[in-house]
């Protein structure tokens, strides 16, 4: 039997002791057994607890120094604390803000006097709405219910699901911490709600084609306003569209759709090219032609006015001596006639026949 198995044997006997008729107490039937009782119970627990320590129960100051010890190895570890490089702790001490620490190791009141919390001020975090990441270890990271955040409807009452993704920093990590509860959770919602009203604004064909980059940048404006509105400690870099596809129902449709405008650009860029490539060609030709003419007519312009020119300057010598200017234009004009003649038959007045000029044999040797 174990010493707790004997301990309450007793105690229940004792406990029926104390209902008796004279309701003398727990101990007995008088003073004298009271006092007996005690002892030995205290002798018995003495006998119990010792075998616990080979050397006997321990003594009461050496159960302080003990303690003392142990109170004295806790404060020490828990008064030092490390910051990484691409964070800031805020130390609050009795639950009130004391100051920001930088990266590095560090000291403060131990026993729960000072407490340390880590705030990542140069990293950038995100939230990505409508898909999650894996790995993400933030629990306002990735949505909890994907389907209802990207459901979301235009301006032309047509339905849309968008995914989009929201990078932010930590800029004041004070009022990131005291000033909004939950504040990364309340980022979700403004988020959420600024997507929704720049979305709202627009027809499901500028949310899904040409307004993509429209959308990025008033959203970012907005969620940026409503941040430093709310006193959030944070700083929004970048709002980004991901996958926009309209809903599962008519996706099929749309996607016809939007197959039958890639072939109308295509058929369109063909023809331009087809035009870009004729049209110039026959510019070029037009101009060509008409230079060519230009200079046909200063050609025929100018050797005009030569032969003019010329003529006018004979005529000028021919008048200052008609025989030495009419000999000299007889001479040149054979200088420019004669070379062009093959064989030349030369009559002289007195001669009453050419046949004795003619060479025969030669117009024999040349026939064929």
């Amino acid at each position: 039997m174990t010493w707790a198995h004997q301990l309450l044997t007793r105690g229940n006997a004792m406990t029926s002791e104390s209902t008796g008729p004279d309701n003398s107490g727990p101990w007995g039937n008088g003073p004298q057994n009271r006092s007996s009782d005690i002892d030995a119970f205290m002798r018995q627990g003495r006998q119990h607890f010792g075998g616990l320590f080979p050397g006997g129960p321990p003594s009461v100051r050496g159960l302080l120094i003990a303690a003392a010890i142990a109170v004295a190895g806790i404060g020490i570890w828990s008064s030092y604390y490390t910051v990484p490089s691409d964070s800031v702790a805020v130390i609050q001490r009795f639950g009130k803000y004391v100051a920001d620490v930088p990266p590095g190791l560090h000291f403060k009141f131990p026993m729960g006097i000072d407490a340390a919390t880590i705030v990542p001020v140069k990293r950038q975090l995100k939230q990505e709405f409508g898909f999650t990441t894996p790995g993400g270890n933030d629990p306002y990271q990735s949505p909890t219910d994907g389907r209802r955040e990207t459901e979301m409807v235009t301006g032309d009452l047509n339905a849309a699901l968008v995914e989009w993704v929201v990078q932010y920093r930590i800029s004041d990590p004070v009022k990131f911490l005291f000033e909004v509860r939950e504040p990364a959770a309340t980022l979700r919602y403004v988020s959420e709600s600024v997507m929704r009203e720049v979305v709202g604004d627009r027809t499901v064909d500028e949310v899904i084609t040409i307004g993509r980059q429209e959308i990025e940048s008033e959203a970012l404006l907005k969620m940026q306003a409503l941040a430093t509105k709310y006193a959030m400690g944070i700083s929004i870099d970048q709002v980004q569209l991901k996958n926009i596809n309209p809903p599962e129902p008519v996706q099929s449709s749309f996607n016809e759709v939007n197959q039958a405008q890639q072939e109308k650009e295509r058929l369109i860029n063909e023809a331009r090219r087809e035009y870009n490539k004729v049209i110039p060609l026959a510019e070029g030709e037009k101009d060509q032609r008409i230079r060519e003419a230009d200079g046909y007519r200063l050609k025929r312009i100018n050797e005009a006015e030569g032969d003019a020119a010329r003529f006018t300057a004979l005529l000028t010598e021919y008048q200052k001596a008609p025989d030495v200017t009419r000999r000299r234009i007889y001479i040149e004009t054979l200088q420019d006639v004669m070379p062009a003649i093959g064989s030349k038959i030369i009559v002289d007045g007195s001669t009453g026949s050419i046949l004795p000029l003619l060479n025969l044999d030669r117009q024999k040797e040349n026939q064929p």
